[in-house]
């Protein structure tokens, strides 16, 4: 029977986890890890690495203003995301929220759960781009961050180091009145896959834009920034935004032929809820 640990506090578990003998399974919500092992039992290759629930951690609870930067821990879900009170800035991590599977899913999976999970199709990962999000990571040596950009290193690769917990997502706060938008295209409106995703953040004054953070997902194995379209855009007029997009600033994209999509195909969506993503945060910061 495969082990089973569920500590009370973050320094119990940090000890349990570098002492473990192998490495163990960490478990917040559970809905990549139980999924995938009823499939690997199905198939008759039964998974038996030990389990670090962590669930009954607080120091990974709830989501804090601290001033210059909100902190979302580990454990909180995008259920509490999608109905949590916080600045327009977040708007495009709450639509992604509203999104994310069905609402059993949205009430047990955890934001950071899905971080660690490092799908190149991750939901939560372009609004954390485009927000210039950090992960905080915790080990019995200490406690460091890492941009979220330096945490993901490929399909299913993560920095996470041996004897580390991702203990909470950082987000530094941005200029007042700035908006964000997400946009994604799957087969349905939920329990989908993306195809493509884009994340938008934009900053203006006088109706021009001063800063835009710009990310597409499910188009590479890690979704991505687009550093041409950001400098792009900075300085124009809100009004104008939604036509800046070319097929051009998709060029570093790396998109894949699967049976969800083309490669063409995610080229071309990608394009089309870039343009349909700035456009609704221009009007709304034109508002």
């Amino acid at each position: 029977m495969t082990a089973y640990r569920r500590p009370t506090r973050l320094e119990e578990a940090l000890a349990l986890l570098a002492a473990a003998p192998a490495p163990p399974l960490l478990l917040a919500g559970g809905t990549d890890i139980y999924p995938a092992r009823a499939a690997a039992e199905a198939w008759m290759r039964p998974v038996d690495r030990p389990l670090l629930d962590l669930s009954a951690l607080p120091e990974l609870a709830g989501i804090e203003d601290r001033g210059d930067h909100h902190r979302i821990g580990a454990l909180v879900t995008w259920a509490a995301l999608r109905d949590a009170d916080l600045p327009p800035w977040f708007d495009a991590l709450r639509q992604a929220a509203a999104q994310v599977g069905g609402a059993q899913v949205q009430n047990r999976a955890t934001l950071v759960g899905n971080l660690c999970n490092a799908s190149p199709a991750a939901d939560g990962v372009p609004p954390l781009l485009a927000l210039d999000a950090a992960i905080e990571l915790a080990s019995l040596s200490g406690t460091r961050r890492l941009l979220l950009a330096g945490f993901l290193r490929g399909n299913r690769q993560t920095a996470l180091a041996p004897g580390e917990i991702a203990t909470a997502v950082l987000v530094p706060k941005a200029a007042p009145g700035a908006v964000a938008r997400f946009e994604k295209l799957g087969a349905r409106a939920y329990l989908v896959i993306s195809i493509v995703m884009v994340a938008a953040v934009i900053e203006a004054a006088a109706g021009r834009i001063t800063r835009a953070r710009i990310a597409i997902g499910a188009c590479s194995p890690v979704a991505q920034r687009l550093p041409g379209l950001e400098a792009a855009l900075a300085g124009l007029p809100l009004a104008q935004a939604s036509a800046v997009p070319e097929p051009a600033h998709l060029a570093a994209l790396s998109p894949i032929d699967d049976v969800r999509a083309t490669a063409a195909y995610r080229r071309q969506a990608a394009l089309v809820l870039l343009r349909r993503a700035l456009s609704p945060a221009a009007e709304a910061r034109a508002a």
